[in-house]
């Protein structure tokens, strides 16, 4: 009994740690493609964008809890809007990092992603997308915020335990090309909104008042990580 344990947990182990083989060509293209489908259409844009959202405050989450304040609760809303709730002090590098996290978590996520890729970690990638998942359910605070998370959880989960290797590789090369794309969009749309006149409490502009530099530099940081991350990340997506 005790022999068929440890061979199944070392063989969970390599399964997960192990490395498995790269796509064909076609299909990171084809991925590429489907991701753009899910971000360039303004229609599809509202609803892939909860996805984003996601990543966008889980960023904010988890950074805070890194530079050691309290975080309290996530909220997503319907209209891909979201708020990240912790407690600390008001000011200092906790809370600029935990301001700056939001914006820059998707592209950096789509760039480690896409690291594990690289290296053929298929599966290691999806557990631990799911383990960030779940844990970031724990602190969801409203109904759709939850509904949403569980939704995208569940499919990670699904994928991971029911879906064929060929299958599983074309999931997560999908959702890295679209965490790299995705998150150049929204610095685009802080930037419209701001030229409007509004988002005047955006991350930018708290950022802006933490540390008295102009906004528009923070927003240019947006840019230029996901900008960034979009090219690093491409080139090791298509073994470049």
């Amino acid at each position: 009994m005790e022999s068929t344990a440890a061979t199944s947990l070392a063989s969970l182990w390599d399964e997960v740690f192990g490395t498995q083989p790269d796509p064909d060509t076609w299909v990171v293209i084809v991925t590429a493609v489907a991701a753009l489908a899910a971000i360039a259409p303004h229609g599809v844009w509202r609803l892939s964008r909860n996805a984003v959202t996601i990543a966008h405050e889980g960023g904010h989450g988890l950074v805070a809890l890194l530079t050691g304040r309290t975080l309290t609760g996530i909220r997503l809303h319907s209209d891909t809007s979201g708020l990240t709730v912790s407690r600390g002090k008001p000011t200092g590098l906790g809370m600029i990092l935990t301001a700056a996290a939001g914006y820059t978590a998707p592209p950096l996520l789509g760039l480690g992603g896409a690291a594990l890729l690289g290296s053929g970690r298929i599966t290691l990638l999806l557990w631990l997308a799911t383990i960030l998942l779940i844990a970031m359910l724990l602190m969801i605070r409203n109904a759709y915020g939850a509904l949403t998370v569980v939704l995208t959880g569940g499919t990670f989960v699904v994928v991971s335990w029911l879906a064929g290797p060929q299958v599983q590789a074309a999931f997560a090369y999908a959702v890295v090309w679209f965490l790299l794309l995705g998150g150049v969009r929204p610095a685009f749309e802080l930037q419209a909104k701001r030229r409007r006149g509004g988002a005047g409490d955006s991350d930018a502009d708290q950022l802006s008042r933490l540390t008295h530099v102009p906004a528009t530099v923070w927003l240019l940081m947006f840019h230029v990580v996901s900008v960034c991350s979009l090219l690093g990340g491409g080139r090791w997506l298509l073994g470049m």
